[in-house]
């Protein structure tokens, strides 16, 4: 029996249609699970005692369950407890222009990333499209707030669970759902050049951000096994195309690592590798995790870093840091939950 958030409303229109009711009750339903946020299908109170029948009949309204909260400056990490008793984690960021929040894909992760604390505990499964949905719907009852942007960037690769992040965003961008936009939605990739390649036929609006986290193959293959299969060449081939094709532009992220990959010669390779592509660099300092040896890059470095590019006419912001204290980095508070470190 499928969860009723997992279905866009073309699907659920779909539905009713192959169940011999008018396709506007999908949009009815959706009004009562987006606008009105009821978890009940007997609170329709405007649907037929048939149709609620047959909906519980079809379908689950099966919940995710908040059991810890980390609050920091401006930040809150949520961890929650799935229907299966897996765990995953949501990062909500406050900021000037509204709430942000850090969605998770996945219950843990195979891109094996040597900075990345949720890489640290693999992957279990991918997370059903109604999982993501609930992260946003459970927060904003929780908080009683409304989340204007969203990032697919917390535990696990979304393009490596593409089928349901793809309905997902549907379902959080329709304006009969959660209505957030397009241009409010950034789904972030380790680099699986495939699926890029169909993110681009599938013609979606929200922005793309890349995890790139080094200028060339030798430092990017020691910390990202990604690149073993494929390779920064042909990541930026694909990239290129991605501009060229939708003319959007591509964001870059970059973690500052200590004496890794944070050297004004690495700055210098990057300005090269980038030059004439319309993106951005977003300079990530590095949560540092007790499992994992690598060390933030100094304020001062990160500094030459940034001035580097910018003198090589690269667009580059430098990322708040948000919530060192509250186990920021991806998948930390999931990893110390089950290590029994909480």
């Amino acid at each position: 029996m499928k969860n009723i958030y997992d279905y866009t409303l073309e699907e659920l229109e779909e539905y009713f249609i192959s169940i011999g009711e008018k396709k506007f009750k999908a949009t009815q339903i959706f009004e009562w699970l987006y606008k009105k946020r009821i978890n009940s299908f007997d609170l329709m109170s405007n649907i037929k005692i048939d149709t609620i029948n047959k909906l519980k009949e079809d379908f689950k309204l099966d919940d995710i369950e908040i059991i810890a909260k980390r609050e920091g400056k401006d930040v809150i990490k949520f961890l929650f407890n799935l229907s299966d008793n897996n765990k995953v984690e949501a990062v909500l960021m406050l900021h000037d222009y509204g709430n942000s929040l850090c969605v998770s894909t996945q219950v843990g992760c195979n891109m094996g990333c040597t900075f990345c604390e949720s890489g640290r505990l693999k992957k279990v499964r991918n997370l059903e499209t109604h999982e993501m949905v609930l992260q946003i719907l459970k927060i904003e009852k929780e908080l009683k707030i409304r989340i204007s942007h969203v990032v697919l960037m917390g535990i696990g690769e979304p393009f490596d669970n593409y089928d349901n992040v793809i309905r997902f965003i549907k379902i959080i961008n329709s304006g009969k759902g959660i209505d957030i936009g397009a241009r409010h939605i950034t789904v972030s990739t380790s680099g699986i050049v495939p699926k890029i390649e169909q993110f681009i036929k599938d013609g979606n609006q929200v922005n793309l951000a890349v995890s790139l986290h080094a200028p060339n193959n030798e430092i990017r293959n020691k910390i990202m096994k990604i690149n073993k299969a494929y390779d920064i060449e042909e990541l930026m081939s694909m990239i290129k195309r991605y501009i060229n094709e939708t003319n959007r532009r591509v964001t870059f992220e970059y973690i500052m690592l200590k004496d890794v990959n944070d050297s004004i010669e690495c700055a210098i390779e990057l300005a090269n590798l980038l030059k004439g592509i319309n993106c951005y660099v977003n300079l990530i300092p590095y949560n540092e995790t007790s499992h994992i040896e690598y060390k933030q890059s100094s304020k001062e470095q990160i500094m030459k870093f940034y001035d580097t590019l910018k003198k090589n006419n690269i667009n580059v912001t430098i990322r708040r840091e948000f919530g060192g204290n509250v186990d920021a980095a991806c998948g930390q508070l999931r990893a110390n939950y089950e290590e029994g470190l909480q």
